[in-house]
């Protein structure tokens, strides 16, 4: 095998990735900045961070179709012009509907290169790497997410707005990502299956793999195209002889967003400010959590065509489990203490005024605080307090917030992050792949954008302790439906999977 090869058009292939991860991150720095320049309410916020959602459904809509029709290359070019786009219409928007519509366009790139990026991989990689390869994806990915944090982190001290240029500088990868992809062949498995170029694609394949990979590849997929009279319909996606790929494609989908990865992404720096961290601290660990997820990546990436992927879905979702149990047990554990250190820590000095009078005072829960102050305060001030100085008066294990979240971070790097991805890649037929992972990438972005619009709420009315028994309920139900109903796809050909697992 021609591994150098492989392994750098894979690479290139997955840049989408890591463009998808930075702009998911990027955010998370921003939210301060963006929550004070537009004046945003707390739905207004989640729409705002949630927004990319929206384009990353019209992306997941379009670009399987479209890249069954036109070549995954030629979509994934467009997806670089998207992020481009982007990333610079962001930084310069001066109304929110502005910030927003830019924030779609984004959204869109990320839908198609989240979905088109492992499908190319998928497709050209020879099985023994095919698990590896299609992981570089999700470690791109997270080392955009990385990256992000970094860059938030060194940025957030320019004068003036310095979020226009933390989302400006995705601009920079975007356009390398767009150069860089005119290296890369075109899948050959798409010019057999759509264009019948079969020397074209013999060619590719050589390069991959040698001659004799080649050979066997081209008469695999041909045995398969044979079968295949037509590209699929929606309608036969969901034909009985495809209900066991379908409930694992879909539980895998709901359960990697229900379990509300994004939120911790999008909101990191916030939710170690309501564990009482100061800003600068918050945004280091941010940092701590992005490179945790990097390095975790990588072990996947090692154990993932060794171990499996349903052994790496159970270890991961069970650990996640336990992570978030610690995180509520965290804030459930935590007081919300009005005394003289806490009140100078206060900002805002009319509210510090006139909390004074509760000076002495401590509350178990975060809703017995907001009772409390709701009488002493008007609506403005009420909401400030909810939003920027609740954190000051909380008493907590930060220790054990933060050692949650990395674990909880951890075990999804190595378990739903990357795998659900390759397996989605996998275990689709090539008639239907196309409409299939638009479908539950679809899907997939429904769930994430309903964690990631709600997050912000849920902190402010129900509070962090119930958020995050949520999450790790859905964590513990996501360990069940993985033990019952996932299969092992490590090692097979695609066509050997498809055989698997369609019921005839």
């Amino acid at each position: 095998m021609q591994k150098s090869y492989t392994i750098t058009i894979s690479f290139i292939v997955a840049l989408g990735g890591f463009l998808l991860g930075f702009d998911s991150a990027v955010i998370s720095g921003a939210v301060g900045g963006i929550r004070s320049y537009f004046e945003m309410s707390d739905w207004e916020l989640g729409f705002s961070v949630g927004c990319v959602i929206f384009g990353a459904m019209i992306g997941n809509i379009f670009a399987g179709p479209l890249s069954d029709k036109y070549g995954r290359k030629k979509i994934l070019i467009f997806t670089a012009i998207l992020f481009t786009i982007s990333a610079i219409w962001s930084a310069l928007a001066t109304e929110y509907y502005i910030f927003i519509i830019a924030r779609i366009i984004g959204g869109i790139g990320i839908g198609a290169a989240i979905l088109i990026a492992p499908i190319y991989i998928a497709e050209i990689a020879p099985p023994k790497l095919r698990g590896s390869l299609v992981s570089l994806n999700q470690l791109n990915i997270v080392l955009g997410i990385s990256v992000a944090y970094f860059s938030n982190y060194y940025l957030k001290d320019l004068d003036g707005d310095s979020w226009r240029w933390m989302l400006g500088v995705e601009a920079i990868p975007a356009i390398i990502y767009f150069n860089a992809l005119f290296v890369v062949p075109k899948s050959p498995r798409w010019l057999i299956q759509k264009l019948n170029k079969i020397s074209h694609a013999e060619t590719i394949l050589i390069k991959i793999g040698g001659k004799d990979f080649a050979i066997e590849t081209i008469e695999e997929i041909i045995k398969g195209k044979d079968k295949k009279t037509k590209t699929g319909t929606l309608s036969e996606l969901f034909k009985s002889k495809f209900s066991k790929i379908l409930l694992i494609a879909f539980g895998l989908a709901f359960f990697q967003q229900i379990t509300g990865i994004n939120a911790i992404f999008y909101y990191a720096p916030t939710i170690f400010e309501q564990a009482g961290g100061s800003s600068d601290a918050s945004f280091l660990q941010a940092i701590v959590v992005g490179l945790i997820n990097l390095v975790f990546t990588f072990v996947a990436i090692v154990l993932i065509d060794r171990l499996g992927r349903k052994p790496l879905l159970i270890i991961g979702t069970a650990t996640m489990t336990v992570a978030l149990t610690m995180a509520t047990i965290a804030f459930n554990n935590a007081t919300y203490d009005i005394n003289q250190n806490n009140l100078q820590k206060i900002q805002n000095t009319e509210i510090q005024n006139a909390i004074a009078s509760l000076e002495g005072s401590q509350y178990a829960t975060q809703n017995d605080l907001f009772k409390a102050v709701d009488p002493l305060l008007n609506i403005p001030q009420l909401k400030e307090f909810k939003q920027n100085e609740i954190k000051n008066l909380i008493t907590i294990n930060a220790t054990l917030v933060l050692l949650a979240i990395l674990l909880y971070v951890a075990a999804f790097a190595i378990s739903l992050g990357p795998v659900m991805w390759t397996m989605l890649s996998e275990i689709f037929p090539g008639n239907i792949k196309g409409i299939a992972i638009s479908v539950v990438g679809f899907f997939n972005s429904l769930v994430s954008y309903t964690v990631t619009q709600f997050f912000p709420w849920e902190l402010t009315n129900l509070g962090p302790t119930v958020t995050f028994a949520i999450y790790a309920i859905m964590a513990l139900l996501s360990l069940i439906f993985v033990y019952k109903y996932v299969i092992e796809t490590k090692g097979k050909s695609l066509e050997e999977i498809e055989n698997l697992l369609i019921q005839n």
